[in-house]
């Protein structure tokens, strides 16, 4: 046994089903070892995506996706969806080929010291310098990425390391004790919830990666406490549920905001600061704060808490639930914003404008998707849309990549969905900006046979930077460019390709493409005049509650 064929014993102890990467020299052995496993190895068209696909595997799963690269520009390669892991709170075991131990002093072909490199993206990081110590650095890999908060890790493995003689056994792993609050944290969050007019929960990833959301619905339903969910927090109560404020977190005011104004106590669960800046709905610090979460608050100058409840949520809110007492208090001013909230959605129904709005084209899509059915929102100007307007009933089933925001995730992400999730219908949204940087996976999808929608809202450039720069300056520059035919292009990728010619045609058209056996392309015109007319609904905005 070499140390290649140890790594991978050791990375099948740990549940490991499948990883995604490129083939190359320097990970040869790592392939050959993975040719007699029961891991099954995808191979992508780029280490972008191969990294983006075990970034969105871990965040469905829990369990870390793994993705392969080989050295130098293999290695960069994977560095955004990496990233993304990392600040998404996704756990992801990056593995990289290297040059041989006996070439690192000196100026080598492709080399690059990638433990340097992955260091500002993972929690942590190890090169394999001894066959001995490979069980643990894998042990320890997967811990640290699966424990909260989740996020990526990187092993680098030299070729004359993976190559030489071994002994060794995977080490066990043992289970994770749950850890649960201390009874005065407890009782002091209690006290303050009980004794507040006005509170508001705000719901964040860490309700959907410890499963506590029927723990929040049941302690809101009980208390009558209106929640508002982060994007990455969509599903942490169903978007049905009398109490759902629905999504925050655009940069621009929208109706929760005023939620926020009135409210005398904010009751953050599961919330982490990079999901949406405490500045933008607590500028200057006042709103008093309850923080309920796996793991203690950040610090941040308008995030400081009265109360902090650190354990496992689910009990957590169990507990203040027994003793938070709100009989006689009055219905939280912020409830009454969901009627607006919820009519704003609604006037889009029968919507039959060309090119289709934003609005419309989700409003059909929710229509058309199933409780359990899965969106990936690629990142740009449709992001936006998605984050306010696709609402979920369950958890995990519309992701959204917020901390780092990259582009070129929806596609990628989609095949780890439906390689998760095979019985549910799964569709990539995206730009056409988003979709021209990873489009090269369908044909992935394909050869592995996992077939769902990309839902391309093209409207011919950088849709939100076009946004932003007539914000800014009332004009926008350098953010066009020409497009391909995507249904030729779909088609000659041997996939079906479909183009919206009216809004009439949307429903039906997303119908036909989730019955398909293989990956389909849907080309939606958009019309994302939309973008400005918003940004002077929420300038008029006049909070009355």
């Amino acid at each position: 046994m070499n140390t290649a064929e140890l790594l991978v014993r050791c990375l099948e102890n740990e549940g490991v089903r499948y990883i995604f990467g490129l083939p190359g020299e320097e990970n040869l052995e790592v392939l050959e070892a993975l040719s007699q496993s029961s891991i099954q190895f995808i191979t992508t068209r780029h280490e972008q995506g191969a990294a983006f696909m075990a970034d969105v595997y871990g965040r469905l799963t829990g369990q870390a996706g793994v993705c392969l690269s080989t050295l130098g520009p293999g290695a960069t390669n994977l560095m955004t969806g990496v990233a993304d892991a990392n600040l998404d709170g996704a756990p992801l075991v990056a593995i990289t080929g290297q040059v041989g131990t006996d070439r690192m002093h000196i100026e080598s072909h492709q080399y690059l010291d990638l433990v340097a490199m992955f260091s500002p993206v993972t929690k942590w990081n190890a090169q394999i310098v001894r066959p001995s110590i490979t069980p643990e650095i894998v042990r320890r890999a997967f811990k640290l990425a699966q424990s909260e908060k989740p996020g990526a890790v990187h092993i680098d493995v030299p070729e004359n390391i993976a190559a030489m003689a071994a002994v060794g056994a995977p080490l066990s792993k043992g289970d994770l004790e749950k850890t649960y609050a201390s009874f005065r944290s407890i009782h002091q969050a209690a006290e303050l919830i009980a004794q507040a007019e006005h509170p508001l929960i705000l719901a964040g990833n860490g309700v959907i990666r410890s499963h506590a959301s029927v723990a929040l619905t049941q302690f809101a339903s009980e208390l009558q406490i209106p929640v508002a969910n982060t994007f990455m927090g969509k599903g942490a109560i169903p978007y049905t549920h009398p109490l759902a404020l629905w999504a925050v977190g655009l940069q621009l005011r929208d109706y929760i905001s005023c939620g926020f104004d009135r409210a005398d106590l904010v009751i953050a669960v599961g919330y982490d600061l990079i999901e949406y800046s405490p500045k933008k709905w607590n500028p200057d610090g006042q709103i008093p704060i309850v923080h309920i979460g796996a793991i203690a608050a950040e610090i941040d100058s308008s995030y400081i808490p009265k109360a902090e409840v650190v354990g496992d949520i689910s009990d957590s809110l169990h507990e203040i639930l027994q003793r938070a007492d709100r009989r006689d208090k009055p219905i939280p001013a912020s409830l009454s914003l969901r009627d607006n909230i919820r009519a704003d959605y609604e006037q889009y129904a029968q919507d039959q404008g060309f090119p289709v709005k934003p609005q419309k084209l989700i409003y059909d899509l929710r229509q058309v998707m199933g409780a359990a059915d899965i969106v990936i929102s690629d990142v740009g100007a449709h992001k936006m849309w998605m984050a306010r307007h696709y609402h979920c009933e369950r958890p995990n089933t519309c992701i959204i990549s917020n901390g780092f925001a990259a582009m070129g995730i929806a596609i990628p992400g989609a095949l780890a969905a439906k390689l998760v999730h095979p019985d549910r219908h799964v569709v990539a949204v995206t730009g056409d900006g988003g979709f021209m940087m990873n489009f090269q996976e369908l044909e992935t999808a394909l050869r592995v046979g996992t077939p769902f929608v990309t839902l391309i809202f093209n409207d011919g450039g950088y849709g939100l930077i076009e946004w932003k720069q007539h914000n800014h300056f009332g004009r926008s520059a350098f953010v066009k460019f020409s497009n391909p035919d995507f249904v030729k292009l779909a088609e000659s990728m041997g996939l079906k390709g479909y183009r919206i010619e009216s809004s009439a045609d949307l429903i039906p058209t997303l119908k036909l493409a989730l019955a398909q056996s293989v990956p389909a392309v849907i080309d939606c015109p958009v019309d994302y005049r939309e973008n400005l007319r918003f940004t002077q609904k929420v300038g008029d905005l006049n909070c009355v509650i």
